[in-house]
């Protein structure tokens, strides 16, 4: 099941006496755990029914005694076991009776009256654990989001928090903070006190609050690129770099103004009005719209894939190159002024 089906089945009260929480996204697990927590101590004294274990401390057996005890004027207990992949790791492995094998044991009679939950970076598919977690539906796969599920999972983050946020702000966010969910929450939280309680987030407020990205640098370097002006995408790049992120807020913010670009023209050849093309792309305002079909006339569509593919290749070096990160981002202009003969006789010699 999905994090946010197990956190509906938490606000409901329909708990299973277990879950296997598993994936290596930290926040959706400790969101999921959060939720069944809450749930299943409500009522309750949390001192006399929760027990808390880590894998590789403290022997299965007491794990299983715990959730095998009865409640205490309560109507449920919770039973949390945090990184079983420890277990796989090492205890048990030698031996015919595993801690996943006696939790398999477990799991065929769990007690109703408990609420045991497993949490695990990663599961052993092939052991008979996991295959019952999967068969019977009680693993909860927390695994990072893809790259287009970022941005409607920051605004859904934003309407529970009751602030409006457009589709292109929230991509820029994704782009700036993402794609790790820790981070882009802690950005989230952080807007969501700067605008305040109710107000919408919008481009100025991600300026000022997450990346010192200004949107308009990265037109102004899109400009640049698109009239083959290196001197003036040069002295831009000067002027927003900031040494201290290595100039991945930058790239992302470009990246994200280049996509718009790249929607807004699919959305043209495919028939769209410009006004429909720019909404396709996340801009709705009239203003913006006008300048980014302006924009999006004077480059060719080829010419912004190939700008793309610059930018990919950008993003890999500045996360694994040694090199100054400002001589990878001056690099990444000039390929994109160039001409597409001329990258691709750059590509060859390399």
């Amino acid at each position: 099941m999905t994090p946010n089906e197990a956190i509906q089945q938490a606000k409901q009260g329909k708990l299973r006496p277990l879950y296997v929480v598993a994936g290596e996204e930290r926040l959706l697990r400790d969101q999921v755990v959060a939720a069944l927590r809450e749930a299943s101590l409500a009522g309750g004294v949390a001192a006399f029914n929760e027990d808390k274990f880590t894998a590789g401390e403290g022997d299965v057996e007491n794990v299983i005694a715990a959730a095998r005890t009865v409640p205490m004027m309560a109507q449920r207990r919770f039973v949390l076991v945090r990184g079983a992949e420890r277990w796989d790791a090492g205890e048990g492995r030698e031996s015919d009776a595993s801690p996943f094998d006696r939790l398999a044991e477990y799991a065929a009679a769990a007690v109703d009256s408990t609420c045991m939950v497993i949490v695990s970076s990663k599961l052993d598919g092939r052991r008979k654990f996991g295959q019952l977690a999967r068969k019977q539906g009680w693993i909860v796969v927390c695994d990072p989001l893809d790259a287009r599920a970022l941005p409607d999972w920051i605004a859904g983050r934003f309407a529970a928090k009751g602030h409006d946020v457009d589709r292109d702000v929230s991509e820029l966010l994704a782009a700036l903070a993402g794609p790790q969910l820790s981070s882009v929450d802690d950005a989230i939280e952080r807007l969501s006190l700067y605008v305040g309680p109710g107000a919408p987030v919008d481009e100025a407020a991600v300026g000022a609050c997450v990346a010192r990205v200004r949107t308009s640098d990265t037109w102004d370097l899109v400009d640049a690129v698109g009239a083959r002006d290196l001197g003036r995408a040069l002295r831009t790049l000067a002027d927003a770099y900031d040494p201290r992120e290595r100039g991945l807020p930058l790239l992302g913010a470009l990246a994200w103004s280049i996509r718009q670009l790249a929607r807004y023209q699919a959305a043209v050849l495919g028939g769209a009005s410009p006004d429909e093309a720019a909404r396709r792309a996340g801009v709705f305002q009239p203003y913006r719209a006008r300048d980014l079909g302006q924009k999006a006339r004077a480059v060719q569509p080829r010419e912004v894939e190939r700008w793309m593919l610059v930018l990919a290749d950008t993003d890999v070096a500045l996360k694994s190159s040694r090199r100054a990160a400002d001589a990878i981002l001056e690099e990444m202009l000039t390929r994109l002024c160039r001409g597409e003969g001329a990258t691709r006789s750059a590509r060859s010699a390399s």
